[in-house]
């Protein structure tokens, strides 16, 4: 297969995430358009520049407009050890609550987020996988344990409930 160049590339790869029902990976990518996946790395920053709605996921890329349906948004605040990390996600999904993102507050850096976007329980298991593949820390243990989740879910009653559920585990904290 022959190496794509530059615009022709991003065309192409903007072409594959608008169509694409699931995220794909920059390894992925890098495959389908014979170059190499920091090459994908330069290509969705430049992308991102250009105001496409680009996400970074942990299982790979997403073009935003293929999520149109009603969001209800709420941010928590968790406080759990790195243990009870994949108990905490798998509550979530199992209330239908999509976990959006993880913030922490870094005493240098301050406000430091990034996307986790997870909905069921496999997503979990392959997040929690590459945690532990890669002996990567959690966020949270920047902060002892505290953090705070930005969530998401087609109606209030799945947010409502999934706080509770965390609630009655301790892991919420409340204002």
């Amino acid at each position: 297969m022959k190496k794509m160049l530059g615009e022709e590339r991003r065309h192409e790869l903007l072409a594959l995430l608008k169509n694409a029902t699931q995220p794909l990976t920059g390894t992925d990518l890098a495959k389908h358009t014979n170059v190499s996946r920091q090459v994908i790395v330069n290509d969705m920053n430049l992308l991102k520049a250009r105001n496409e709605p680009i996400v970074s996921t942990s299982q790979g890329y997403i073009y935003m407009h293929n999520m149109q349906q009603t969001r209800f948004e709420r941010k928590i605040v968790c406080m759990h050890s790195a243990e009870q990390a994949k108990e905490e996600l798998f509550v979530l999904v199992d209330c239908g609550v999509t976990v959006e993102s993880v913030v922490v507050e870094h005493p240098v850096y301050g406000e430091l987020t990034a996307s986790i976007r997870v909905s069921n329980r496999l997503e979990v298991e392959h997040f929690i996988k590459r945690v532990q593949e890669t002996n990567a820390q959690f966020l949270s243990a920047l902060t002892d344990g505290t953090h705070l989740h930005v969530i998401s879910a087609t109606a209030e009653e799945n947010l409502n409930l999934a706080e509770a559920k965390l609630r009655a585990l301790g892991i919420l904290v409340e204002n």
